[in-house]
């Protein structure tokens, strides 16, 4: 079992930015390949972004690119997402997941965090 607990979400105002932080705790949960997804109201669930232990990543929408970072600590089993120049659009709740590969969909991931909210204000 891997247990992950997400942190950092808020309210920011169009432009500004925030860091999500996600920790992972439970057996090798180390070498688990971890994800951001995001969930707005009324919208399915979006890939954002992944990283596994060896620090290669992939994105998803393009609308992200160049504006979200996504990194890891291993020593400290964190993965972080670090969002910039945030837009109303930005708005949903983004969970951590965890999956035994480096991959964008959702149903590969077994484990899953409670998800925090961001919402961005125009």
């Amino acid at each position: 079992q891997v247990q992950l607990v997400e942190s950092g979400g808020g309210l920011v105002q169009a432009g500004g930015s925030l860091r999500l932080s996600c920790a992972a705790s439970g057996r090798t949960s180390s070498n688990y390949a971890m994800g951001w997804f995001r969930q707005a109201p009324g919208k399915e669930r979006e890939f954002v972004a992944a990283i596994n232990w060896a620090r290669s990543n992939i994105y998803g929408a393009d609308s992200v690119k160049g504006r979200f970072t996504i990194s890891r600590d291993n020593a400290k089993n964190t993965v972080y997402l670090e969002m910039n120049s945030l837009k109303p659009e930005d708005t949903a709740v983004y969970y951590c997941a965890a999956s035994t590969f480096l991959n964008w969909r959702a149903d590969a991931y077994a484990y899953w965090g409670q998800g925090t909210q961001v919402t961005v204000s125009s």
